[in-house]
């Protein structure tokens, strides 16, 4: 119990001692040198801040860092006295009242917040794939930085990187220079901040990039868009609206983009769509798309939702958990908006609905019950329920005094950290709107108001067909398929048409004929789509027009029709294998791993390749390839069941990938085999040959 109380003390201690740093030291400028000792996964800097002691003078100071070890600490050109925790670099002695300067050199292996990407990819230029990027989301930046956790330390960063000369280095701010360096294989690279701003959004990419011609924003705003060498003919597509939806933007909210450029950057095995870090997003490779990936998956909304960070969140950032909806709530609907300006009304209202429906799910099954004004919110919550606040206030307040109210809380707060009634204030200014009930309503109750919701899109004429269709559900087909025809035939928003098609899934083929022949000849990927996954029954007469499904424009079309036909037509097998062997799909070769897989399971088909292919697909469940590859394939061996002492090792490696989705899926696929008979005993044979650490983990496994 004294322990217990003891660590209560300090957390208290810590707290209050951080409080009274902000409140007499700030903290002004950061210029860090860099470099790397990548076997050893490591980074190594020489740091200067530069801080300024108000009022009365702390006892401490605190940098926060994490499992760092210093070096040559001086405050003002002398020794300092100083302490390393696990946490932080501590201060006690040495600093002034007025103007300080700090110096110190550090090195750092991080467990999170910077990864480095190294794979040995055959088809990879060079044979090799290798990056370094940072996600500094929340407080994490200080395991490879020594920074501020806090978000209400706002800091102008300039950074001095020095790498392989091959490679493209990237950072925030302007790039100020970019040198080889005289006698050896490296190039260092400077990058300079003029604003500044919270730790978490501090960057560092590093990779074989390609850089776009260049694009010029109307304000003129330098653009740059990179990609990997062997995707530069997927630049187009992955980037395509780009420079629109900046443009928009800057119109839409009024406040010109508050940096001097933007660059967005693909990373290898990133942990999440993306990252707003200012002045350069970071976003995953998943979204690098083709002309054909694009018409299923694209860039779209995670672009315009991190573009709108650059000024909710970045140039103002909330200053603590409770209010992290005005980040990401406003990032949401901005990304809305700018879908709106793209694609219309009609989008626009479809994807709110789909907000709200998932919102109304969880709210009516009580299992999300924190309101939006929480540190402990869902995302789902601060994301789309604060998207759908936005809307209702902007439809309360009206469009132009809503523009008008964020433009002066964009200005006003400019640089400098907010909290919700801050923005209120705002729209209290420029309207009579009851911004107190609207607080109770939307951002202090766990509730989701669906009949507000409810009414605001019945006034698009899209969304009240969309509702009208949802009440014929329970109508015999035969009183709503003259209806279904007509809104086939129409060029109404294919939602709509969706819908139609799902309300007769359980329909006998011979009585929809018509209408899944229409849906075929429209030519729109998505309604082929929804007949692919609504077609559950195909006769035998309908197989060249089902098959017509491989040559979509689309690589979840082409999936899902492989899966069906392969299913349905066992005679037919042959003629779909050779016709899709040369498909590799997305990013995670979706259509190869399943060309591999069915080809391995079909009888008499290449018999004589059948070792080649089950070997293509061990390859693919490798370390050689990025989690996205290795767990589609993973997926399918463990489908295929042959005993494979490669197969478990590589669900073992992948318990310990930093990609915390794929480390889960290693770990439930083992627990799943280890409930069959024998599979213990197999891996438990696998064990001395496996590295330590994945020795380790799979005890853990074993023991549990």
């Amino acid at each position: 119990m004294k322990r217990f109380f003891f660590l209560i003390s300090l957390l208290y201690i810590s707290t209050i001692a951080f409080a009274q740093q902000n409140q007499n030291v700030d903290f002004k400028a950061c210029n860090a040198s860099l470099r790397f000792d990548v076997p050893q996964e490591k980074v190594i800097g020489n740091v200067t801040y530069t801080f300024e002691v108000q009022n009365k003078k702390p006892d401490t100071i605190y940098i926060d860092a994490r499992n760092m070890q210093f070096s040559d600490v001086k405050i003002n050109g002398k020794k300092s006295g100083w302490v390393n925790s696990a946490t932080a670099l501590k201060l006690y002695k040495g600093y002034k009242k007025g103007a300080n300067t700090i110096t110190f050199s550090y090195s750092a292996q991080p467990k999170q917040s910077l990864y480095f990407i190294k794979l040995d990819c055959p088809e990879c230029q060079g044979g090799k794939e290798q990056q370094i990027w940072t996600q500094g989301q929340g407080k994490y930046t200080s395991h490879w930085l020594p920074s501020f956790d806090d978000m209400n330390e706002k800091v102008i960063f300039g950074f001095d990187i020095t790498f392989d000369k091959d490679y493209t280095i990237l950072a925030n701010g302007e790039k100020t220079f970019d040198e080889v360096m005289e006698n050896k294989p490296l190039r260092k690279v400077s990058y300079q901040m003029k604003r500044p701003m919270s730790s978490y959004l501090v960057m560092l990419a590093i990779g074989k990039y390609k850089k776009s011609l260049g694009s010029i924003s109307k304000s003129n705003t330098p653009l740059e868009f990179y990609i990997r060498p062997d995707d530069v003919s997927k630049i187009e597509p992955t980037y395509r609206y780009s420079k629109q939806i900046f443009d928009f933007f800057e119109e839409e909210i009024g406040v010109p983009y508050p940096w001097d450029i933007y660059r967005q950057v693909p990373a290898i095995d990133f942990l999440y769509a993306g990252m707003e870090n200012t002045t350069s997003t970071i976003f995953s490779q998943d979204f690098v798309v083709d002309s054909i990936g694009f018409n299923d998956r694209t860039y779209i909304n995670v672009n315009a939702h991190e573009l709108a960070h650059q000024w909710f969140g970045n140039l103002i950032t909330a200053k603590s958990g409770k209010h992290h909806w005005l980040q990401e709530g406003f990032a949401t609907y901005y990304a809305l908006l700018a879908e709106r300006e793209l694609f219309g009304e009609d989008h626009f209202n479809y994807e709110l609905y789909d907000m709200a429906e998932r919102l109304q799910m969880v709210s009516a099954s009580k299992t999300d019950t924190i309101p939006i004004l929480s540190e402990e919110a869902s995302s789902l919550t601060y994301y789309q329920k604060g998207a759908w606040a936005l809307h209702v206030l902007r439809k309360g307040v009206g469009e132009d005094a809503f523009r008008k109210a964020v433009k002066n809380y964009l200005e006003k707060y400019a640089y400098k950290n907010v909290e919700t009634d801050d923005f209120l204030a705002e729209i209290n200014k420029v309207s009579n709107y009851d911004t107190e009930d609207f607080k109770k309503r939307w951002l202090e109750s766990s509730v989701f108001p669906v009949k507000e919701a409810v009414d605001i899109l019945n006034e698009n004429k899209f969304m009240q067909l969309y509702f009208k269709l949802g009440e014929l559900v329970d109508k015999r087909f035969k009183e709503k398929g003259p209806i279904f025809k007509q809104i086939l035939q129409s060029d109404m928003y294919y939602p709509v048409k969706e819908e139609v098609l799902l309300q007769t899934a359980e329909v006998p083929f011979e009585d929809k004929k018509e209408l899944i022949t229409l849906a075929m000849k429209s030519g729109n990927v998505k309604l082929r789509q929804a007949v692919a996954r609504t077609l559950t029954t195909i006769p035998d007469d309908y197989y060249e027009e089902y098959k017509s499904l491989l040559e979509d424009e689309s690589y979840i079309n082409r999936e899902i029709a492989l899966n069906v036909l392969y299913s349905r037509f066992p005679e037919k097998r042959k003629e779909l294998l050779d016709l899709s062997d040369e498909w590799v799909g997305f990013n995670d070769k979706n259509l190869r791993i399943l060309w591999l897989t069915l080809a391995y399971a079909t009888p008499e088909y290449r018999e004589a390749q059948k070792a080649d292919i089950y070997a293509e697909l061990q390859l693919y469940a490798s370390p050689r390839y990025a989690s996205k590859v290795r767990q589609n394939a993973l997926s399918n061996l463990l489908y295929i069941g042959k005993p494979d002492p490669i197969v478990w090792a590589n669900l073992v490696n992948a318990t310990l990938h930093h990609r915390w989705q794929f480390a889960k899926f290693g770990r439930e696929s083992i627990r799943k085999l280890l409930k069959q008979e024998g599979y213990r005993e197999f891996f438990e044979g696998i064990m001395p040959d496996l590295p330590e650490p994945e020795q380790r983990k799979l005890q853990q496994l074993l023991d549990e």
